[in-house]
């Protein structure tokens, strides 16, 4: 009987170190998490667009191959490449966040860019030409994968750089409730977003009072509004979290003289207005993170459209020519 009992209470004292491990593994996910917030904002904020044109009732079918690509880019791909730099060449962490950095910079600044361009028609396509949707929603969802593989290497390299040391199982773990936690929130925000007008067009038209179908009217009035509000969210979330990374990344490579000059006058803009000065801190450093980012990005244009696509065009296999 005494054995027993000795070994319910092994029991019971294993269940407690589990219980204090899942204990930790949550707490490390939500606190890395938190350091991604930017990024995650970016990823549900440019997600949308993919969805944009396409019948509703392909709007949540094209969302959910887009987060089964997330989890698997995050999962399968990031999270062992992570852990075993992390492990065994540790110095490449702070480099490759730099070039992730940029590239968000990258992306931000070509927005903006394109809001002062004059659009034009592609010559690779007649006048009046309509895409195939079976091939535009593969064309979409492949663009979309792509992009995320960009963020979530981001999120997922932010997170671990956020993770106190410890064994790699635990760092794994903590990862893994990352990347199913952030897929799960953008994905699930992304799905309410593009589904928010065909709701409020059901509320204005089905609504057994009067106040339902003026809310779902306004809904629908608001979203065109609210989906624009969101392109440019995302927009600053990329350059703020670009310029940061680059910046952050420049300070712990030994050249952190511009990024302690933002660190200086982010510090006295808070001492000079004697109030709220953590949010005034955080407010004057995102922004100018966030023109650093927009400069970073707008110098990458150029060199990205005469060198880095002129040379991955080399590496390009031709399309082939089907006979008919």
């Amino acid at each position: 009987m005494s054995g027993l009992l000795a070994l319910l209470d092994d029991v019971a004292g294993i269940a407690k170190v589990a219980a204090a491990s899942v204990d930790d593994v949550v707490g490390q996910a939500a606190k890395a998490g938190a350091k991604a917030a930017g990024a995650v904002i970016d990823d549900a904020a440019v997600t949308p667009k993919y969805v944009a044109g396409f019948s509703p009732a392909r709007e949540l079918p094209i969302v959910w191959r887009i987060a089964k690509g997330s989890m698997k880019n995050k999962l399968i791909f990031l999270l062992p490449v992570g852990l075993l730099l992390n492990t065994f060449l540790p110095w490449i962490i702070t480099p490759l966040l730099m070039i992730g950095g940029a590239y968000l910079c990258f992306e931000g600044a070509e927005k903006v860019y394109h809001l002062f361009q004059p659009k034009h028609h592609d010559a690779d396509e007649p006048e009046g030409y309509v895409p195939d949707p079976v091939h535009l929603e593969e064309q979409k969802v492949s663009g979309a994968i792509k992009t995320d593989f960009i963020l979530s290497a981001e999120i997922m390299t932010i997170a671990l750089s956020e993770i106190p040391d410890s064994n790699i199982w635990m760092e794994a773990a903590t990862l893994a409730v990352v990347a199913i936690g952030i897929t799960v929130l953008v994905y699930g925000s992304v799905a309410l977003i593009v589904k928010a007008d065909d709701v409020g067009l059901h509320m204005s038209k089905e609504g057994s009072l009067a106040l339902t179908r003026a809310l779902g009217l306004g809904i629908v009035k608001a979203m065109p509004g609210f989906m624009k509000l969101l392109m440019i969210v995302g927009t600053a979330a990329m350059l703020w979290v670009g310029g940061s990374i680059v910046l952050h990344g420049t300070e712990v490579l030994g050249f952190g003289g511009l990024y302690h000059i933002i660190h200086d006058i982010s510090h006295g803009a808070a001492h000079a207005v004697q109030v709220a000065q953590g949010f005034v801190t955080w407010a004057v450093t995102a922004a100018l993170d966030g023109v650093f980012g927009l400069a970073l990005g707008l110098a990458l244009i150029p060199v990205t459209d005469k060198i880095i696509l002129p040379l991955l065009k080399l590496f390009k296999k031709p399309a082939k020519v089907e006979n008919h």
